[in-house]
């Protein structure tokens, strides 16, 4: 039986509260750093691994966050998400988005059908409606292949599913996967989709239009934004477009598209990426067996996030340690550095994932709550970030996280030994020296040259950036995200926090304001 409690109610978090805090300059100077480098270490799935050395635990630390997690029953919440128990309270919903990838339970049923079967009946239609258009079955109206595939979506419909084709465009450039270039547009800034669409030959464009409801007014907006350039240039634009949405949307059976792929109400929009969100774009550009590696990684990175032990759990031991952060240290942020420039996005659709889903003030049952939940994240790629926040975060007033993540190989594979070393050895060493000089300072007389260090950091290793990996390492942060909304006891699920601004605006619209809000509209002569 699942008890979903709240985070001060728990006996073992307040056990936490006595556990003695580490040192972490000591504990990684020499050769304790060592040691700890060697052993505080996980492996994930796809060839990854978590290492969190330099996080500011020690046995007994993670000896309490373990029986936290068990007390907190996170492995039965867990399963109880994937057997498709309600989850997202907010919206009487379960949540599914683990059945895009593989199932780790009982059949779910819902809307009359098993529901894993009807996410791999839009992954195989997905995937048919890809290879025709690759093979040339597919064309526009003058016969000739697409080359160019444009998503049109916002919030995660976009940024989840323009990180992942950023991230794998080297990777299928060099292995010979890479099918189309995708565009995006998300913005209902007119400049964002006149910028696409002066980059791109629309007659050789396929659209695809993201919206569950059918009825997003950035999206339609931008759509129609699209259908208007598509027929200045004299083309039907039902031979360009093609929907992602709902079963029930209006445009799940209109004629104004070539096709319609489904997804449901049961996956948030920000873990949709492997869904038919991510897998229509994420197919017409890499093609579909590409985008099934993916999910094979997501998938893998799933069965680990259901071992009860978290000490064997990458997920879950991230996601307890950042727990710890925030509620015992009190760390309000998390900085994400990747080192590699395939994931220059991958930390803006994790802001998303983070603060979209556990930007809670109320627990699961809409009641307040007293204690912090999720924290404000942020991040650049490496070592872009080092000549721009990185003064910050070594020397300024806030001790914040870091997450590095890391690859051994480039994606391209083309290099060049200069001083002695390449260009890929030399950002392995960058962040191999700031996860240290984060840790453990500098001491200087001169105190504007002096790094306290204590600055904790965890980073997830891999031998190269591609499909498997990806999916592992999205998963990964999805299940992360999970656990810690499981602790607080908050819905992960919904996001009401995003809807009263969207219905001013309509307001706005329609004329129909007083008060500061009729001010402002005069200010911006709407």
């Amino acid at each position: 039986m699942v008890d979903w409690k709240n985070l001060d109610t728990l006996k073992a978090y307040d056990d936490l509260k006595n556990v003695k805090h580490v040192d972490l300059v000591s504990a990684m100077t020499g050769e304790s750093g060592a040691k700890r480098v060697k052993n505080y270490s996980v492996k994930m799935a796809a060839g990854l691994s978590y290492n969190y050395a330099a996080k500011e635990v020690d046995d007994n630390v993670l000896s309490a966050l373990k029986a936290l997690a068990d007390e907190a029953q996170l492995s039965d919440k867990y399963a109880a998400l994937y057997n498709g128990e309600v989850i997202n309270t907010g919206e009487k919903r379960m949540v599914l988005h683990q059945l895009t990838r593989g199932q780790l339970g009982d059949n779910v049923m819902a809307d009359g059908v098993n529901k894993r079967d009807f996410y791999l009946n839009e992954q195989k239609r997905i995937a048919e409606f890809a290879n025709k258009v690759h093979s040339g079955e597919i064309t526009n109206a003058k016969g000739e292949k697409f080359t160019t595939v444009v998503q049109i979506g916002i919030g995660g419909s976009d940024l989840g599913p323009r990180a992942m084709y950023l991230a794998l465009e080297n990777w299928a450039h060099r292995t010979g996967n890479f099918k189309m270039e995708a565009k995006f547009i998300s913005n209902v800034d007119p400049d964002d989709a006149s910028a696409v669409l002066n980059s791109i030959d629309v007659a050789h464009s396929i659209f695809i239009l993201v919206s569950k409801s059918g009825t997003t007014l950035e999206t339609l907006t931008n759509e129609s934004f699209v259908i208007d350039a598509l027929k200045k240039a004299g083309l039907d634009s039902s031979k360009h477009m093609i929907a992602v949405t709902s079963e029930t949307s209006p445009l799940a059976k209109s004629d104004n598209y070539l096709e319609a792929f489904f997804m449901d109400d049961y996956i948030g929009g920000r873990y949709s990426s492997t869904s038919g969100v991510g897998g229509a774009v994420l197919s017409l550009a890499f093609g579909p067996d590409v985008f099934a590696q993916f999910l094979d990684g997501a998938a893998e990175e799933d069965k680990l996030a259901a071992n009860p032990n978290m000490l064997e759990n990458p997920a879950m031991l991230d996601a307890m340690i950042g727990v710890y952060e925030r509620n015992i240290l009190g760390y309000g942020s998390t900085a994400v550095l990747p080192y590699s420039q395939g994931l220059s996005r991958f930390p803006a659709h994790l802001q998303q994932l983070d603060m979209e889903s556990n930007g809670k003030s109320v627990n699961r049952f809409g009641e307040p709550i007293n204690y912090v939940t999720g924290p404000i994240i942020f991040g650049e790629p490496g070592t872009n970030g080092q000549h721009s926040f990185y003064q910050l975060l070594h020397q300024g007033t806030d001790i914040i996280p870091l997450q590095f993540i890391g690859f051994k190989n480039s994606q391209l594979q083309n290099d060049v030994n200069i001083q002695d070393s390449t260009s890929q050895q030399k950002l392995c060493a960058n962040v191999a020296a700031q996860i240290v000089a984060f840790a453990c300072g500098k001491k200087d007389e001169n105190l504007n040259k002096d790094f306290k260090g204590g600055r904790p950091s965890s980073i997830i290793i891999g031998e190269e950036l591609n499909p498997k990996s990806l999916g592992a390492l999205l998963a990964h942060f999805e299940n992360k995200v999970m656990f810690q909304g499981f602790v607080w006891n908050i819905n992960s699920f919904d996001q009401e926090g995003v809807q009263l601004g969207k219905v001013l605006a309509k307001k706005v619209l329609a004329h129909e304001t007083d008060g500061a809000l009729a001010e402002y509209s005069k200010l911006l002569n709407i």
